[in-house]
């Protein structure tokens, strides 16, 4: 299992030895790497730090219309594509280059108008022409291989209980809109999202040239209703205990008859002996609702789902219509990204390890990779101490703590090996073709990895990506080379700047491994209860003030946080600032911090850690974030200060303020 730190950054960090110079350039940020001019010194840091410290970014900075929030992560992805941009124009004049060719047959908007839906006819066809459930099993089937979503999903993954063997997965499926609360949840906001999808389904079928088009998407938007009623909510489908529920394709079938999955998955020459089932309930649920659902409503899934998956490779008016329902009515993005972009999207999606190879040979220098390395080991050192001083954790799982941290694998920058995708056959004329054979060719990568041993040189990441994330199952915490950039790293600026950017970070990323999930897994990333009842009730009691912490933060009229669902990305971002405070502090030797434009060492890394979260949001954007993204708003990462004694000291807020919490309530974990 993964936890991926979306819309966050891993940067590297050198140390301050490493930094000083006779006359040190200048960093990117300010006078000593943090934007001073983009605070709001008119709110009070104990009011709201995020706003005391982003407040006047966040009046001065428009979201740009192509994008649904905008912030620091956005800024360093414009400048990867543009990049890798660079890149690919380079390719696309070499003939033989299959990222060359992916990216021409993208750009090339004139053969993909012309052929109109001649592309997506064959599969259009094949949906008509199903004659029974079983016939849908199988066409569902095919529905994987070509990357469309269909009642079900499954994967490969390590056995949580077994990290050495691969296994399939399957997990519940079978919606159109993000997630059951979305079909569920009785408010205006939502009804009017189930109006706007509606209209949606009724619009793409019409453009498919399908007839009753109204009738038919009612009955479909129905038999979803139904679906997202046995579906498992977010709290649980997070649940690492619950998830897991080994058994046979035989106990599957028994348990679920209503749907053919012996065929569905010898469809794609897969005959598992046995197989984790994610939401067996939803499961058992969403096929009973198959076996007697009308045979047309099924096929029309398929076929909608078809036109979504492929839409942006389409032309512009089925991309337009499938963007102005989920750009525009769920994010709230006003129009399109430029081609260009979503032709470098479409590249790196389909060959991210062959861009990959040319960007960090150009872009991420070698002295980049070794201050990561020191700042990693700066970081694990620091979580190692803080195990030491927790005074809810008895010592035997303290020494297990020790073993698991001493088991990690820090990645950083890019894979020491890289995808091959001789296979992949790319024509600079047939956007829709390459896209379904990426879709194909990655398929089979990933089934083909079953009864292999463990691929622990991959990355879930290109390097290009703007974001981190922790693996419990391989015990490895991965940093992309393209975060490790200002406003995240800069070896120029102070480092309580780039402890409180990347250090938390880091922190963060690490802390997951012994999150309300991560903590279930052992050194060896198998998932093995190792800890002691009475250390897991006393951890359960510091979470459970975290949950209510974050319950009461209302981000939106009547829209709270759910505590329980972001909860362990709530525990990193709590302990990923402690481990990197006290990284900070150790890598002083003893000596107090400089006092640089008035400011202290500890306002500084404080400064340096809301600074990564600055990001403004449009609204439905943030509205779906809180349904679907177990990340909280960013607002309330950066003021997780509030938890701080060190934050107190070094800004003195005033009891009475607005994130002010008297020393009894401030929350400490790790």
């Amino acid at each position: 299992m993964k936890t991926i730190l979306l819309g966050a950054a891993a940067c590297a960090l050198t140390l301050g030895a490493a930094i000083a110079q006779a006359d040190p350039p200048r960093p990117a940020y300010g006078s000593y790497g943090f934007d001073t001019k983009g605070m709001d010194p008119s709110v009070k840091p104990g009011d709201d730090f995020y706003l005391h410290a982003n407040g006047g970014w966040a009046k001065a900075t428009p979201i740009p219309p192509d994008k649904s929030n905008y912030g620091a992560f956005n800024v360093l992805d414009d400048l990867s594509r543009e990049r890798t941009r660079g890149i690919l124009e380079g390719a696309k004049a070499d003939r033989s280059s299959r990222i060359g060719l992916a990216y021409a047959s993208y750009l090339d908007a004139a053969t993909v108008e012309a052929r109109g839906l001649a592309p997506v006819q064959p599969w259009m066809a094949r949906v008509k022409a199903i004659r029974d459930k079983a016939d849908y099993a199988r066409a569902a089937a095919e529905a994987a291989r070509a990357g469309i979503s269909g009642p079900f999903a499954f994967y490969v993954g390590q056995d949580d209980k077994d990290p050495e063997t691969y296994t399939l997965i399957l997990r519940q499926g079978g919606l159109g809109l993000p997630d059951r609360d979305f079909y569920l949840q009785q408010d205006e906001k939502m009804a009017a999202i189930r109006t706007a999808y509606l209209a949606h389904l009724e619009q793409m079928l019409t453009l498919a040239g399908e007839s009753d088009a109204k009738a038919r998407a009612a009955a479909l938007m129905a038999f979803e209703t139904d679906i997202a009623k046995v579906h498992w909510t977010q709290v649980d489908s997070r649940d690492a205990d619950k998830t897991y529920n080994k058994m046979t394709l035989a106990d599957l079938q028994k348990s679920a008859p209503g749907f053919d999955f012996t065929r569905y998955f010898a469809a794609n020459r897969l005959n598992p002996a046995t197989l984790l089932v994610s939401q067996p309930s939803a499961v058992t649920g969403e096929a009973a609702l198959i076996a007697n659902a009308p045979l047309g409503v099924l096929k029309d899934a398929l076929l909608l789902r078809a036109l979504h998956a492929y839409a942006t490779y389409l032309p512009d008016r089925i991309a337009d219509a499938d963007f102005a329902f989920y750009g525009t009515i769920l994010s709230g993005t006003p129009q399109r990204e430029e081609r260009w972009k979503r032709a470098v999207g479409f590249v790196k999606e389909a060959m991210g390890d062959e861009v990959g190879k040319l960007y960090v040979a150009r872009y991420f220098p070698p002295e980049t990779k070794a201050a990561m390395d020191r700042l990693v080991k700066n970081v694990i050192a620091a979580m190692g101490r803080r195990i030491d001083g927790l005074s809810w954790m008895s010592d035997a799982a303290k020494a297990r703590a020790h073993k698991k941290l001493a088991a990690f694998t820090p990645k950083i920058g890019y894979p020491d090996k890289w995808r091959d995708y001789s296979g992949l056959t790319v024509k600079a004329d047939d956007l829709y073709g390459n896209a379904q054979r990426a879709n194909a060719h990655e398929f089979d990568y990933q089934m083909g990895k079953l009864g292999k041993p463990i691929y622990r040189w991959e990355w879930q990441m290109t390097p290009m990506e703007i974001n981190a994330y922790a693996d419990f199952g391989m015990v490895e915490i991965v940093f992309p080379a393209a975060i490790l950039q200002p406003p995240f790293f800069d070896p120029h600026a102070d480092p309580a700047v780039n402890y409180g950017g990347i250090g938390a970070v880091i922190g963060h990323e690490l802390s997951h491994h012994f999150d309300d999930q991560g903590a279930k897994y052992d050194e060896t990333g198998k998932l093995n209860q190792w800890w002691s009842d009475t250390d897991v009730a006393a951890f359960k009691a510091l979470t459970d003030k975290l949950v209510k912490q974050y319950d009461a933060y209302e981000p939106l009229p009547g829209a709270h946080v759910k505590g329980a669902f972001t909860l362990g990305e709530n525990i990193g971002d709590l302990a990923g600032v402690a481990v990197a405070l006290d990284a900070y502090h150790a890598s002083l030797g003893g000596k107090p911090a400089p006092v640089i434009d008035g400011t202290t060492g500890d306002q500084r890394f404080f400064l340096g850690w809301a600074q990564v979260w600055r990001r403004n949001y449009r609204e439905p954007n943030l509205r779906q974030r809180l349904v679907t993204d177990p990340h909280s708003p960013s607002q309330f990462r950066a003021n997780t200060v509030r938890n701080f004694d060190e934050w107190y000291a070094a800004f003195k807020p005033h009891p009475g303020g607005k994130i002010f919490l008297a020393p009894q309530d401030r929350v400490k974990i790790w």
